[in-house]
């Protein structure tokens, strides 16, 4: 029988349910009956926060819903569209297990930035989404001598099997004009003598931002990926931005910057779970990629280091200078403050007889200041482009925060400055403050929001 048969038949038998509208059909696999989600009355505004959603089951004449009304917390729903982010790897790959056994209708995505993999997951679907989709060719080419970076056609060819394997639809988004943003943005900020976080911006830019686009253009109510963080809701029913279980993965960090108002159509699968458990899972569940690395490069450098992409990309005159002690002795020469970053001790150029550390990085004067490392504290720092996921008012003066992505979290008071701006004071002094680097403020679990470290 075919989908408009089923609904029709389904809208025969439910001739009890009030104002029936928008019914979309789902299966779960081979499984029976099939359901139907069926938006019934007046749709509600997005302010309300509301989403009156009711589950019937086929062939059956009751009319009560099979869950509760979205309340404005994080009520998961069943029966949901999920688009989820598929990057290849195990975390993305069990969230698409975890995802369909919650009873989720899942599209898993494949963000493809176009600069160096050939795709390997075209797909000849004719069901679903598939025509909002830019699907790749699988005719295209280029290189496959990648790092270990997220989005190569290996990764690519990952996703596809696994989504196949537990039967769901798989795309390719052509995202190359979004990811060329975050690469201006990572040459930019290296050539200003600043350490960037690209994958924090892809998180703002592309996977919770132009993913929630392409979510609404297929009716999607979730964005979903594999990232160690939770979302629970807080006591006044927002959605709250909870590190993961597993301490030693969280990610919390690295999400920060994603608009607040997304949180409550985000899901984390894997947050609640160890990633030992969850390559377990993915052992029993036979899939492939269950003891895949984790990714470690970021996936456009695709060879070489990072001070050689920053130089074969920027137009600017180059940035080499010298470099010079802390009292202003020069010891040596660079090639560019690209390759440098607050903090770092290894491959500075130069043997001194005893470790240095690069203090700071002078952009005008394109010098390279080395010291030891008492010459690294920073008792404060200074932070823009804050983003907060609370209410102003509920930001205490006194909280914990996060330097870097793998630094642990120290105490520190807080001050709100103008023009989304905010000041820390360390109790005790923190080595290393890397201008560019991200500043993650936190009350226990929760995440508050954080900036970028002037």
């Amino acid at each position: 029988m075919s989908i408009a048969a089923m609904r029709s038949d389904f809208a025969a038998q439910s001739k009890g349910v009030p104002q029936l509208e928008q019914c979309r059909a789902y299966r779960f696999g081979a499984i029976e009956p099939l359901f139907f989600q069926c938006h019934v009355g007046t749709p509600a505004s997005n302010e309300q926060k509301e989403s009156r959603w009711a589950l019937y089951a086929f062939g059956r004449e009751a009319t009560s819903p099979l869950l509760s009304p979205n309340d404005g917390g994080h009520t998961l729903k069943s029966m949901a569209r999920v688009v989820l982010a598929m990057s290849g790897g195990v975390d993305s790959s069990v969230a698409a297990h975890l995802l369909r056994e919650q009873g989720h209708d899942v599209i898993g995505v494949f963000m493809r930035h176009g600069h160096q993999s050939p795709v390997a997951c075209a797909t000849t679907s004719t069901e679903g989404p598939g025509d909002a989709l830019p699907i790749i060719s699988s005719s295209e080419t280029a290189r496959l001598d990648h790092k270990q970076g997220c989005c190569t056609a290996a990764d690519a060819e990952d996703a596809r099997r696994v989504a196949d394997k537990l039967d769901i639809p798989f795309y390719a988004l052509n995202l190359d004009e979004e990811f060329s943003r975050i690469i201006d943005y990572f040459v930019d900020e290296y050539t200003a003598g600043r350490t960037p976080n690209p994958c924090v911006q892809c998180n703002n830019w592309i996977k919770f931002g132009k993913l929630f686009d392409y979510a609404d253009s297929v009716e999607a109510e979730f964005v979903a990926t594999g990232h160690y963080a939770r979302l629970e809701p807080d006591a006044g029913g927002e959605t709250a931005l909870l590190r993961g279980q597993d301490a030693g993965k969280d990610q919390s960090y690295v999400l920060f910057g994603i608009k607040r108002h997304y949180l409550q159509r985000m899901l984390l699968p894997v947050g609640d779970y160890e990633k030992s458990e969850i390559r377990r899972l993915a052992t029993k569940l036979g899939m492939n990629v269950a003891d895949k690395k984790d990714s470690q490069e970021i996936c456009f450098v695709t060879q070489g280091r990072y001070d050689e992409f920053v130089r074969n990309h920027r137009t600017e005159n180059d940035t080499a200078g010298e470099l010079v002690t802390t009292d202003g002795t020069v010891v040596g020469q660079h090639r560019g403050i690209e390759g440098f970053t607050v903090g770092q001790r290894k491959r500075l150029g130069v043997a001194l007889g005893e470790p240095k550390y690069v203090v700071s990085i002078q952009r005008d004067t394109r010098r390279v200041v080395l010291g030891d490392r008492d010459e690294l504290a920073r008792p404060t720092l200074t932070a823009a482009g804050t983003n907060w996921l609370v209410d102003s008012a509920e930001i205490p003066e006194r909280c914990e925060v996060q330097i870097r992505y793998n630094a642990p979290p120290v105490a520190a008071t807080i001050t709100l400055l103008t023009q989304q701006r905010l000041e820390a004071v360390f109790d005790e002094p923190q080595f290393g403050v890397a201008p560019g680097q991200a500043v993650v403020c936190y009350s226990g679990e929760r995440t508050l929001g954080g900036g970028w470290i002037e």
